[in-house]
């Protein structure tokens, strides 16, 4: 490809950050629909109640108010699914018990919506919300999972327990690793918690329903990751609509981090609304609505083993950990804690022996679901803990106890304990690149000089694997997925030479409309703005399965290649037409086709108007126009690493903790734009800190929440924050998709949290307190607290 093209490997600003840095980004909330109308939910302010009566006599009256819906007009429609059917270790299927549109009959959690309003102006709506009266007659609250396991009172009466499954992995692992932790030499314990977050996309959910009586179509926008999956769930689960009628469409979406992967009932009210009364109806969250409503993250509690020799060699990890579910199942909440979960718990590491527990639990608090990293986090937050512990029974270095027992560049494919193989990595390169660029060696100069302030200085690390572009479709099928995770991509090339790329997967922060047109402009030897990136709108694009778990690239990604290397198979055989020759004897490089041994060229722009003015064209061999799709199923998961490191100061009097340096290196296979994948390790890693020193989402014994806004709820600011060292340059290319890429959106928050406790608890005992483990958020009261306990 000509040096002047923004191909792969291109440092490329992100073209769509000019609408959005200059206000013409255009939102849910910003599209204006003539004779719209607004909704206002009515949501619990009791965690677990029965409703025993709703009165919207007096709401109905008021001014601009045009229908009131409760529980009871949806009581018949179907409910929002779980994605993966889920068995527990005898074989019972999970328990699934329905997530209505509108809460029936009993509510849930703080926040359950059991009626909605509908009216002209937004604070018509609120104000007659406010108006309707419901006797709920509340109930105990269940909050803590260990108490909801003992039974007694359930979240859902129907299925007579609050466990929705318990689950191992892999069962036949059992023994042998029951067996090898009971005759280790040396066994290492931690119990843990894996704190609750909110995932506060800057965009709170918005919805808008359209409904045509002319032609019986519905038409939604919505804050969405993934269009084709809520317009599935809509048609096939909840409201019966047949999906040929209904167009779902994302627009600009301002971040989701996995809390708009999912079906939400708000979607199916405004439509059904939109039906009933003719108008378009609209809907925006408030801030505290996306607090009580969107889908939590994290909430594990688990109790990690770790065996080993006396010389360090991992002999077995075994983990029982109880999943929060909320109080009814999200459309990946099953997945999260198993799949995306127990598969990661062999690490980067040659253990040979794996046995993962998880018991899924109903609480009367908001579903929880995934959230960036999704699973991958909890997996390598109980691993990295448990390792370091051990590191310092045994009068270790934690990174050379990591090194022992790394998987070798030679040893791969490496089929894990846990089930996985993975297919390429050099754990050690990247721990040599993490500790050059840290000044590793400089590490007890800088802690004297804390230490000459008062200061507590330590420092963590921490090595990562994560399983990204969940696969394959047959494979996910078999372990309990209710749709395929193929994505798919479409490549118009227009007759003037230009291109459009309608991609299945959603761009709301990942620079697909930049990294895609790289790709294809590197393929076709053309410049990149001649490429526009098509995405959101289910009626223009192929059905795809949208964007998380760090898979736009490696399986959107390549579905666009896949299409088109299709264009230009049948460029070339225009081209051999155009050229008179054989279409063996066509070469295409740079933009051009010519043919071997002579000077006889065509460029790509002449082919592409060939193909749309067809005068003199091998009809009966090649059909007029030059358009290809392309559906992508990979083989397997990708493989991210990484070796991350960082310095702590901790004050000693207060008990705060400053993160004074942080290092991130990252395998992530080849990369298309570093600049925006150095910007999405930032941001992952501004999340994980966030959850290892400030974020946490708690509730009361009433299932009252408690951290319900900012000003209880802490999000880390950019004082915060250091300056990071990051780097993707020790790339082990994936073998099994075209363009080799592993996924890179999750890596920051996978490995930073373990990263920051372990350098606090380095601190804490290089000051000679006596603090082994510490749960997150490392607030100051929980870190003076612990270094004061004795």
């Amino acid at each position: 490809m000509p040096k002047d093209h923004d191909g792969i490997g291109a440092d490329t600003k992100r073209r769509e950050d000019v609408r959005f840095l200059t206000g013409r980004g255009k939102y849910t909330d910003d599209i204006q629909i003539a004779g719209q109308v607004h909704a206002c939910f009515v949501r619990s302010d009791v965690a677990h109640g029965e409703i025993v009566s709703i009165d919207s006599f007096a709401a109905e009256a008021m001014p601009g108010v045009l229908a009131v819906f409760t529980g009871a007009d949806f009581a018949e429609v179907g409910g929002n699914p779980a994605g993966w059917l889920i068995n527990s270790r005898d074989g019972e299927p999970m328990k699934e018990p329905k997530r209505p549109v509108l809460a029936h009959g009993k509510v849930r959690h703080v926040g359950d919506a059991y009626a909605a309003v509908i009216a002209e102006t937004p604070e018509q709506a609120q104000n007659a919300a406010e108006a309707i009266e419901a006797d709920i007659k509340e109930l105990p609250a269940i909050v803590d999972m260990a108490e909801a396991l003992k039974g007694g009172r359930f979240v859902h009466d129907e299925i007579e327990t609050n466990q929705c499954f318990d689950w191992g992995w892999i069962e036949d692992n059992r023994a042998a690793t029951d067996e090898a932790i009971k005759n280790a030499p040396h066994v290492t314990t931690l119990e843990l918690v894996n704190n609750r977050l909110v995932p506060n996309a800057m965009e709170p959910r918005a919805s808008t329903g359209i409904y045509d009586p002319g032609t019986d179509e519905y038409k939604l926008y919505t804050t969405s990751q993934n269009p084709h999956l809520t317009r599935l769930l809509i048609c096939a689960f909840v409201m019966g609509i047949p999906e040929n009628k209904l167009t779902v469409i994302a627009p600009d979406v301002g971040g989701g981090f996995g809390s708009k992967i999912y079906h939400y009932g708000e979607e199916a009210l405004v439509l059904a609304a939109s039906k009933r009364l003719g108008r378009p109806v609209r809907w925006t969250a408030s801030r505290s609505e996306a607090f009580l409503t969107d889908a939590h993250g994290r909430d594990h509690v688990t109790k990690i083993e770790l065996a080993c020799e006396k010389d360090g060699t991992f002999i077995a990890f075994r983990t029982e950990t109880m999943a929060n579910v909320g109080a009814y199942l999200s459309n990946f909440s099953t997945a999260t804690p198993t799949f995306l979960h127990g598969t990661l718990m062999a690490g980067n590491y040659t253990v040979p022996n794996v046995y993962v527990n998880v018991k899924a639990v109903f609480t009367n608090t908001a579903p929880v679901d995934a959230y960036r990293g999704a699973g991958r986090p909890e997996a390598t937050y109980s691993l990295e803990r448990v390792i370091d512990m051990a590191a310092r029974e045994l009068d270790m270095d934690p990174m050379e106890l990591r090194r022992k027992n790394f998987i070798k560049p030679d040893q791969f494919p490496y089929a894990s304990a846990a089930g996985l193989e993975y297919d390429t990595g050099n754990y050690d390169q990247l721990v040599d690149k993490m500790e050059e660029m840290s000044d590793a060696a400089g590490f007890a100069a800088r802690r004297k000089e804390s230490e000459a302030k008062g200061m507590l200085r330590g420092r963590g690390v921490n090595a990562y694997i994560e399983a990204c572009g969940i696969a394959p479709s047959n494979l996910v099928g078999i372990l309990g997925s209710r749709v395929g995770l193929y994505d798919a991509a479409t490549v118009r090339v227009n007759a003037t030479g230009t291109l459009s790329v309608m991609v299945g997967a959603h761009s709301h922060g990942q620079g697909h409309e930049t990294a895609f047109p790289q790709v294809v402009a590197d393929m076709l030897g053309i410049d990149a703005s001649s490429i526009d990136i098509v995405h959101g709108d289910t009626s223009k694009i192929p059905f795809g399965m949208g964007s998380y778990g760090s898979r736009s690239l490696a399986v959107c990604g390549s579905a666009v290649v896949r299409a088109t290397e299709k264009v230009i198979a049948k460029a070339k055989k225009i081209a051999a037409h155009m050229l008179e020759a054989a279409e063996g004897d066509i070469s295409f490089e740079d933009g051009n086709f010519s043919v071997a041994g002579t000077d006889k060229s065509v460029s790509f722009g002449e082919v592409a108007f060939k193909a749309y003015v067809p005068h003199n064209f091998p009809l009966e061999t090649v059909e007029p126009g030059l358009e290809e799709t392309a559906f992508y199923d990979p083989a397997n998961f990708t493989y991210p690493s990484g070796a991350y490191t960082c310095e702590v100061e901790v004050d000693p009097d207060t008990g705060k903790v400053r993160v004074d340096r942080f290092t991130a290196v990252d395998d992530f296979g080849n990369v298309i734009n570093p600049m925006i994948v150095t910007g999405q390790v930032h941001g992952g890693l501004a999340q994980g800190i966030g959850q290892a020193i400030y974020e946490e989402t708690t509730y009361d014994d009433n299932g009252q929440l408690t951290s319900a806004s900012y000003m209880d709820y802490c999000m880390p600011r950019a004082d915060d924050l250091p300056f990071y060292g990051v780097d993707h340059s020790c790339a082990t290319p994936c073998t099994h998709n075209p363009l080799g890429v592993k996924g890179c959106g999750e890596a920051g928050a996978i490995g930073s949290p373990p990263t920051i406790v372990n350098a606090v608890i380095d601190a804490l005992q290089s000051g000679g307190k006596d603090v082994k483990h510490i749960d997150m958020p490392l607030t100051p009261n929980r870190v003076w607290a612990a270094m004061n306990a004795n």
